[in-house]
């Protein structure tokens, strides 16, 4: 990074937001801007998150952009590294790789309300930014909770979203606190090799069966040449669960058959009485996510695995003790206790234009304009931001639709020219939390009895997606010129030239630059 460097954007992350941000950016042909990673590699989540026998719970040809087609998915649902993979693909077919900064963590964001412009404080030097886009992501940071004596624990501690591949597991006495999507995936892999494997199960989840397979060798080559199957499967794909969000959103009693069929599986796996009711929850199915595994169960039934009913509540030096009084010696504790998902770490380092830190703001919930824009936080936007997370089909539906407003935003800058920014409303926030909430009041995460991480500390759904991805893709398609205060420079910043308004960037002037290859 150069002394002093100004970019057009700022792109924080390199997962599926951040590159899919630099490639919308490179579209609409700005070239004038960086990714800011804090790790080695492109990825996110799916560089993170190398635990034995992760993977997706979304089909593999709906979990990728729309613009980079994957004909090549080895499994309906792929694991993590072909995941990481293809993201690797899109940074060098997209020849981004001139625009990522890796090993840089943003440590402080500031808005400057004199230049308007962003001051960003990294561990590489100091930059500045017209536009921050945040695309870190909610599942970036690992959530452990402070339990008491955890620093008397004589063996071996990590997160499932920070395994330690150079700790074998094999012939150990392992604790593994939580139940959630990561933790379904490694109990099956890491049974067979353990001593013993003592699974702490605050809520049981509801776990259908996983229908995957390898996908052939004579569809990945329809697909390579007839390219219009892989849009056709991948249409068909959300369609399906365009069809499903009214049960989820709407009608959560329809859900009822789902939950008939879950306990089905349950029994058709678990013989035990006294296991399958531990195992048995008493929510509707859909409050919290629905996981897909035909392991989990069979792993839990060997007689090596004990599940407790209750939450970890203190550790004794090798020993775990369950809220509920079970006891247990193991060699190494295993949390998959998610992340800081209502709480990123990434908004106590945004500076607004008040003062006030972007935690501050959001203190009694996190609230944005159309899951983008935060009141009093001028020209920065987020990529999966509040309202934006689904809770039954594919992340990267509703990350396009937020590259779609971006795109228009940095449009809307260029139209009204010289160095200007917008802020959000807080009126146009507020009203469009207000629509949100109002929604989420009749659909299962709210109704289904459950508490989950889709709820923020105050039980307040600040999470996820009350619709279809349709209707989010229409309010994202333009960005609203009246839901934004239009900031602009009382005077020329010392010691710059005045700045002359941009050149409109037409589609034919987008074309040009990009076959330049700027």
């Amino acid at each position: 990074m150069t002394e002093h460097e100004h970019v057009r954007v700022a792109v924080i992350g390199s997962g599926f937001g951040g590159l899919g941000s630099a490639v919308r950016l490179r579209r609409e042909g700005i070239t004038d801007f960086v990714v800011l990673e804090r790790a080695g590699g492109v990825g996110g989540t799916w560089r993170d998150n190398s635990y034995p026998g992760c993977a997706c719970d979304v089909p593999s040809h709906l979990y990728s952009f729309s613009f980079a087609p994957n004909p090549e998915w080895p499994r309906t649902f792929s694991g993590q590294e072909h995941i990481r993979a293809y993201l690797e693909h899109v940074a060098d077919v997209f020849r981004l790789r001139s625009h990522l900064r890796f090993d840089t963590e943003v440590t402080k964001m500031t808005w400057d309300a004199e230049k308007l412009r962003w001051g960003i404080e990294t561990s590489s030097g100091f930059l500045t930014a017209d536009v921050v886009v945040s695309a870190t992501g909610p599942l970036s940071d690992p959530k452990i909770p402070q339990i008491p004596g955890i620093d008397t624990f004589t063996g071996k501690v990590f997160h499932s979203a920070r395994w330690d591949h150079g700790y074998d597991l094999r012939g150990k006495r392992v604790a593994m606190v939580g139940t959630g999507a990561s933790a379904i995936q490694i109990v099956p892999e890491i049974q067979p090799d353990v001593a013993r494997l003592t699974l702490f199960q605050r809520t049981p989840p509801w776990v259908m069966p996983r229908v995957d397979r390898a996908i052939s060798g004579v569809e990945r080559w329809l697909h390579r040449q007839v390219p219009f199957t892989t849009k056709g499967r991948r249409g068909l794909l959300w369609g399906i669960r365009e069809l499903q969000v009214q049960a989820f959103t709407k009608r959560p009693h329809q859900l009822g058959v789902v939950e008939r069929l879950a306990k089905r599986n349950i029994a058709r796996a678990v013989k035990d009485p006294a296991l399958r009711e531990k195992l048995t929850p008493d929510y509707r199915i859909g409050c919290k996510r629905i996981l897909l595994s035909n392991a989990y169960y069979p792993a839990l039934t060997r007689p090596n695995v004990d599940v407790v009913a209750s939450g970890l509540a203190e550790i004794d030096g090798s020993t775990v003790v369950a809220a509920d009084g079970t006891r247990a010696e193991v060699d190494a504790i295993v949390f998959g206790t998610g992340f800081h998902v209502t709480d990123m770490p990434i908004a106590e380092r945004v500076v607004g234009a008040d003062g006030r830190t972007l935690a501050q703001a959001w203190e009694t919930g996190m609230k944005s304009l159309r899951g983008a824009t935060a009141a009093g936080f001028p020209n920065w936007m987020t990529i999966i931001g509040p309202n934006t997370g689904l809770g039954n089909s594919s992340m990267i539906l509703m990350i396009e639709s937020q590259l779609n407003y971006m795109a228009d935003f940095v449009r809307q800058l260029d139209v009204l020219g010289g160095r200007v920014a917008l802020d959000a409303r807080p009126a146009a926030v507020d009203a469009w939390n207000h629509k949100v909430q109002e929604r989420m009041k009749r659909t299962v995460w709210n109704t289904g009895g459950c508490t989950s991480w889709y709820l923020d500390a105050n039980g307040v759904n600040t999470t996820v997606w009350p619709g279809t991805t349709t209707e989010f893709r229409g309010a994202t398609r333009r960005v609203d010129l009246g839901e934004y205060d239009v900031l602009r420079a009382a005077q020329p910043v010392p010691g710059e030239a005045p700045e002359a308004a941009p050149e409109p960037r037409t589609k034919s002037t987008r074309k040009k630059k990009v076959e330049a290859g700027a």
